[in-house]
């Protein structure tokens, strides 16, 4: 939690760079935080700059140099597609400001690595959303399996299954590059190996395979029918080391953005004294709808509510809002004290190499070891 004596402090000058879910959902959090004021915005196309400064009524730097050399900006929350994040990071960190980093970090482990190396030799803090960290229900599991309520778990299943991408006129964008950090992998599976970790411990061994299933889609500022390089399926097998017991825990994982009807996000947890469930159908907010239930051997199933410490204080109708500005609550502080905040780039990190890791293995059509 936020240390309540630093709200008296003078608030951290933020800049959000990227405006779609920077404006949408960082902004709202930031102003609802009184340890941090947002100053400027930035994105590289002009016109979507300043209808984005008209209604936030906030400065704007419409050259990305300005803003770094603006001794007033203390932190940057960089909210980008994925190419030019570790570029646009590194700069920042030379630049001495504080970063939050939408995921993927970057496009491959390597340059997480080097994003680390450099935030250290600054002392800089670098935090990452992977805001299921922040979520109530997803705390509250956490809990429970360190409780031992469920003993030690035997398998692991997460299914990921939305239909975002499922419409074949969606048009072709940056998404559709796997060289651009398109595709599912980058969008679900980065939070799903986190949580993977978060809960259970890091990987030991994957073998992956991804497929896509719509290869065209029209460039809308061509009219061309362009090949999408990304994948929307991935199916995976994970060793996981459990970090209670030292035990290889099985793992297995499905993603896919192109599921019409999909089943949304579920979590199943079968352990050696029960079973634990959490999960949602709702495909427009990850936070609204998840249910949790809990099965001890030889009772009945019982829905668990989040224990009174974990709930939001502040609630939106947009539930992606309120993880993230228990987030950035989370970087602030580790601002403040210098302490290392955590999720930051170790977690971006372990997350970005089971990608890596992935697409070598479905490359290779055989298991990888991490």
């Amino acid at each position: 939690m936020t240390n309540q004596k630093s709200i008296h402090q003078t608030p951290i000058q933020i800049a959000i760079a990227g405006l779609g879910f920077g404006e949408s959902v960082h902004l709202p959090a930031l102003t609802s935080n009184p340890e941090f004021q947002p100053i400027s915005l930035w994105h590289p196309r002009n016109k979507r700059l300043l209808e984005a400064s008209q209604k936030n009524k906030l400065k704007i730097h419409e050259n990305w140099d300005d803003l770094l050399s603006d001794a007033n900006v203390e932190a940057i929350i960089l909210a980008t597609p994925p190419e030019p994040r570790y570029k646009l990071a590194k700069e920042a960190l030379q630049a001495g400001k504080h970063l939050l980093l939408e995921k993927p970090v970057a496009l491959n482990a390597n340059e997480v690595a080097e994003l680390q190396k450099l935030a250290l030799s600054k002392k800089l803090s670098v935090a990452v959303d992977f805001e299921y960290r922040a979520v109530p229900l997803f705390m509250q599991a956490k809990r429970i399996l360190e409780e031992g309520s469920i003993g030690d778990p035997w398998l692991v299943k997460l299914d990921w299954l939305m239909s975002s991408r499922a419409d074949q006129s969606r048009p072709w964008n940056w998404y559709s590059e796997v060289e651009k950090g398109g595709g599912v992998m980058g969008a679900l599976g980065t939070h799903a190996f986190d949580i993977i970790h978060w809960l259970f411990g890091p990987t030991k061994s994957i073998n992956a395979l991804l497929s896509t299933s719509i290869k065209e889609r029209t460039n809308p500022l061509t009219g061309n029918i362009c090949q999408v390089t990304s994948e929307d399926i991935a199916l995976i097998q994970q060793n996981i080391i459990g970090v209670n017991n030292n035990q290889l825990i099985p793992t297995q994982i499905s993603l896919s953005a192109v599921t019409k009807q999909g089943r949304g996000c579920w979590i199943e947890i079968y352990g050696s004294k029960g079973t634990l469930i959490l999960g949602s159908d709702n495909q427009k907010d990850y936070v609204h709808g998840f249910g949790l239930w809990l099965t001890k051997s030889g009772e009945k199933t019982k829905s668990i509510s989040p224990d009174n410490d974990l709930a939001f204080s502040t609630t939106w109708t947009d539930g992606r809002i309120a993880p993230v500005a228990r987030l950035q609550s989370w970087w602030a502080e580790s601002i403040r004290t210098g302490n290392p905040i955590v999720p930051g780039l170790s977690e971006g990190f372990a997350s970005q190499k089971v990608v890596d890791k992935a697409r070598e293995s479905n490359n290779a059509g055989q298991k990888v070891f991490i």
